[in-house]
């Protein structure tokens, strides 16, 4: 046969190149079908009767930040708490920078959408009078497993609803300010697709992968956040000019360590204090919001009192129990951790350390700046979730909230506007779009030598950041020289993105996934740079600035205008505020 003649390499150059295109049109277009894109999906068809589209990078039914599980929500008003409480501690935690609208909104629909999953089949556990079992003043204990599964099939039961999995979307189309619809590809088949809509909602998470991890090398990718989250949605608002909000507020987790599972299990779960080598609590010494839990752990590390570790020998038998199992689900190395040991928790403190930083919405302040109703600053595209700044600690139940509030209002926006727009013919100037983007994609996957492949350039890139940009090597800590040469490195890599190879689909992705990291790196340089202080130490501990200051209750936002990132000041927006976009 002609195939078997053939080399691989012979097959490869026929495959590589993207002959199919399809061109689909949908009133409602949402890329990312995790957690927020998801929910957003289920109250767009239970509310109304436009179309939908859910363009997900790998498939619904494992994807997002919940593609393992959860075995709690972290983010519900118990018993005894009200909405303006949830408010008052995440803007505590935040030290202020947050936007009190945001928060207010999303904690009023907290308690709704754990209801909703509940009757999609979520297993809440419930004490002996029937009450949800609370961990804490804001959680509550959840079998969370088959979380994502059950959100994934309630909306595969949707009319109307096309999910197109496996398909990787690299840019917005916008015109005049006014999002159309965005371009992508099929990691599957190689079909280059333009998918028009009347609404968007970027729906594709946080950015993981900027900073060297703790566990370089074959491990690079053991992070705590999912390592396919790689900024896309943020790359492709900063390309079209939306502006941003808060990238100085980066987040970095407080991990067991090598294991990179989650602490909060152990520390809430089972009241585990923070201690050193010496055996002294530390915690109450730094503080305990989110970043001072980091910056106490460099600090007695620094200063010679490490290594440090959660305080759980003396634990209960039942406690033991409940965290083998809790982490058998959510993080099974850690448990593994325990049995080769051949040690329970109970006979050996559990070490702590700080995770690489992360660009993250649900945990910071850190996205899209957006309306009450979460509408970017680009006319028609809206943002949920981890993608979506301002509002932090949202956690899984706040994502299904914005998800929710986004889909309303483009609803209620829809249903004011020209039912019969067209937009169904493709004019010239659209197809000679589509062209040049299928294009930029071949151009990829022609045969080419080149010079650095793309695991170079991204580990080139992570070392930059890691060295001149707080990363761990440098205990969180930089200054302006440093981001100076950050800037002028993450610049010369960008350079170079443009002699890659893609030998398939796959391959393809990955340098996409490289282009969106190294933007966003650029934006998070500046974003640094700009605030002159330092508000939260770890997160952003800027050295010729290391004190904080009531001049910096303001928002650092950033927006692409020109071919330059420009810095904007925002005043604060206050819980009773209803925000609205009066200067795009």
């Amino acid at each position: 046969m002609w195939y078997d003649a053939m080399s691989n390499a012979d097959i490869k150059e026929i495959n590589m190149k993207i002959e199919s295109r399809k061109i689909l049109h949908t009133d409602i277009l949402i890329i990312g079908g995790g957690t927020a894109g998801c929910y957003a999906a289920l109250t767009i068809r239970e509310k109304s009767d436009y179309s939908v589209i859910i363009a997900e990078k790998a498939n619904i039914k494992r994807s997002g930040c919940l593609a393992a599980g959860v075995n709690a929500i972290n983010a519900y008003i118990v018993k005894g708490r009200k909405p303006e409480d949830y408010v008052d501690y995440a803007k505590k935690d935040a030290d202020g920078i947050v936007r009190e609208d945001l928060l207010m909104t999303m904690s009023e629909g907290l308690n709704s959408v754990t209801a909703k999953m509940e009757s999609l089949g979520l297993v809440i556990l419930k004490d002996e009078n029937g009450e949800y079992v609370a961990r804490g003043n804001r959680n509550i204990k959840i079998n969370g497993e088959n979380m994502k599964p059950l959100l994934a099939a309630a909306v595969e039961k949707l009319k109307d609803v096309t999910v197109i999995n496996r398909i990787n979307i690299t840019d917005y189309i916008v015109e005049d300010n006014t999002i159309k619809g965005a371009y992508g590809f099929s990691i599957d088949d190689g079909t280059a697709y333009e998918i028009r809509a009347k609404k968007v909602l970027c729906a594709t998470g946080g950015a993981a992968g900027l900073y060297r991890p703790n566990n370089p090398g074959f491990s690079r990718h053991k992070m705590w956040y999912p390592p396919f989250n790689t900024g896309a949605g943020y790359a492709m608002g900063i390309k079209s000019g939306a502006e941003m909000t808060t990238f100085e507020m980066r987040f970095i987790a407080l991990r067991c360590k090598d294991t990179i599972a989650p602490t909060g299990t152990i520390a809430q779960g089972v009241g585990a204090k923070q201690i050193n080598s010496k055996g002294e609590v530390y915690e109450t010494k730094y503080g305990l919001t989110t970043s001072e839990r980091v910056y106490g752990t460099v600090m007695e590390n620094l200063q010679g009192r490490g290594p440090c570790y959660l305080r759980t020998e003396g634990i209960s038998p039942q406690q033991d129990e409940s965290l083998r199992k809790a982490y058998l689900n959510m993080a099974p190395s850690q448990t593994l951790k325990w049995v080769e040991a051949g040690k329970d928790p109970s006979r050996q403190n559990v070490e702590i350390e700080g995770t690489e930083p992360y660009i993250v919405g649900g945990h910071t302040a850190s996205g899209y700046w957006v309306d009450t109703n979460r509408q970017t600053t680009i006319n028609g595209l809206y943002a949920a979730g981890d993608v979506a700044g301002g509002c932090p600690q949202k956690y899984v139940t706040g994502a299904m909230v914005e998800g929710e509030i986004a889909a309303l209002d483009m609803i209620n926006k829809l249903d004011k506007e020209e039912k019969n727009a067209d937009f169904e013919n493709v004019g010239e100037t659209e197809q000679k779009a589509f062209d040049e983007k299928v294009n930029e994609y071949n151009s990829f996957l022609a045969g080419k030598t080149q010079q650095f492949t793309t695991e170079a350039i991204e580990e080139a890139m992570q070392k930059v950041m890691d060295n001149y940009a707080g990363g761990i090597s440098t205990h969180y800590q930089f200054n302006e020289k440093q981001l100076e040469l950050a800037d002028e490195k993450i610049r010369q890599l960008i350079r170079l993105v443009d002699g890659l190879h893609a030998d398939d689909m796959h391959d393809l992705m990955f340098v996409y996934e490289l282009k969106e990291r190294l933007t966003i790196c650029l934006s998070v340089i500046a974003h640094l740079g700009a605030r002159k202080e330092t508000r939260w130490h770890s997160f952003a501990e800027n050295l010729d600035h290391p004190d904080k200051s009531e001049d910096w209750m303001k928002y650092v936002n950033s927006k692409y205008i020109d071919g330059k990132l420009q810095i904007i000041y925002r005043d604060l927006v206050g819980r009773e505020a209803h925000y609205e976009h009066n200067d795009r």
